[in-house]
């Protein structure tokens, strides 16, 4: 990586080190500008004051520090904001922010688009447009934080908006190196939850990582059918081999698995399900967040009855299931819970996102049964 091409959103903290040394910066400096990038979301290199200014003018000329632009915010009646980001390619994703949950909540993307196909999924229709970079994953923190007011308070960060975060592994254990060093946001891993639809291979090199993200399952079926009718990536690396592996996934003390589990009506909300459900965690130090699908055009399903959904639950719990039902959040300006979806492969300025995100956080459940 040379000076002329540098992308310093991009780098981890000794990448950075290495990066000022032709130009003659001490090493120490890294530090202080991973605190303004990061820890204090500043991108402009006048503003970092402790920088002597023949650095800082040398720094402008030498590095990019990239930043999506905030395109638009939306306000629930419920208090969710869904963020509109355009990317230095044009192309756009979207972040939510969920306050009192009961911390502030962000709920960030780490793809354009999907490649899982999973048929509840808005986002499934898109494809895949592209892998978000390391500093784009990062970069809606730092922006959300920024333009939130909340530099200053803890958040929780929940990586489960468009995309599969172990389709894109790099750049996101990358992203979750940049995020969770004391010289930046210095954002405790307890308070970063990546969900997955469970690509086996990544959930096992996941489990030899440093740093240790709370995990949340996409689980959705009982059976091996129901759930390939939903997540195709099941035919693949079936359920069976799924719960074998979450079964030797290393957990740190007090620490459980969160398995999502969307509730549709007629399809896996029978009295049934809940039991077949609640044999299949036997053993597992897990808990079970319920979703109850929020209904959009475009998804062949429909969202069960309040009875069904409070049955279900209480069945699990009956079974010795810690389950919580998730109460959904920013439904009227649709951020709610479960798909996203961009209209177009290259949006312009004025184009307009229509999605629904999943804005539930599986380690601060909203209610318990």
């Amino acid at each position: 990586m040379t000076s002329s091409t540098c992308d310093l959103a991009e780098l981890e903290l000794k990448e950075l080190e290495s990066a000022l040394a032709p130009l003659g910066i001490e090493p120490y400096r890294a530090k202080q500008i991973y605190s303004w990038v990061h820890g204090r979301a500043v991108n402009e290199w006048e503003h970092m004051t402790d920088l002597p200014k023949k650095y800082r003018k040398s720094l402008a000329e030498a590095f990019t520090i990239s930043t999506p632009r905030v395109v638009q915010r939306t306000l629930s009646g419920d208090g969710t904001m869904k963020f509109l980001f355009e990317l230095t390619d044009c192309r756009r994703i979207e972040a939510v922010y969920i306050p009192d949950s009961p911390a502030h909540t962000f709920c960030i993307s780490t793809q354009v688009g999907c490649a899982m196909q999973c048929t509840f999924c808005l986002t499934a229709k898109m494809g895949l447009e592209r892998h978000l970079t390391a500093g784009e994953i990062a970069a809606q923190v730092r922006l959300l934080r920024s333009e939130l007011k909340l530099l200053e308070q803890p958040v929780n960060v929940v990586l489960m908006g468009m995309g599969e975060p172990l389709h894109n592994y790099e750049a996101t254990m990358r992203a979750l190196r940049i995020m969770t060093s004391a010289h930046g946001a210095a954002l405790s891993p307890r308070r970063i939850t990546l969900s997955t639809v469970g690509i086996l291979p990544a959930l096992t090199r996941l489990a030899s990582e440093p740093i240790m993200p709370n995990l949340a399952i996409s689980l959705h079926g009982t059976t091996e059918e129901q759930r390939s009718s939903l997540l195709p990536v099941n035919r693949r690396y079936p359920l069976a081999e799924l719960l074998a592996t979450c079964r030797a996934f290393p957990l740190k003390r007090r620490s459980r698995i969160t398995f999502e589990y969307v509730l549709i009506r007629d399809f896996n909300d029978s009295p049934a399900d809940a039991r077949r459900l609640a044999r299949l965690l036997v053993g597992l130090r897990a808990k079970v967040n319920v979703i109850p699908l929020n209904s959009a055009p475009g998804i062949p399903y429909e969202r069960p009855s309040s009875a069904k959904i409070d049955r279900f639950g209480r069945l699990l719990a009956e079974h010795r299931v810690t389950v919580s039902i998730r109460k959904s959040r920013g439904r009227d300006i649709r951020a709610a819970c479960g798909q996203l979806v961009l209209e177009g492969t290259q949006p312009s300025p004025s184009q307009q996102l229509a999605g629904l995100m999943d804005t539930g956080v599986p380690s601060t459940p909203t209610s318990e049964l």
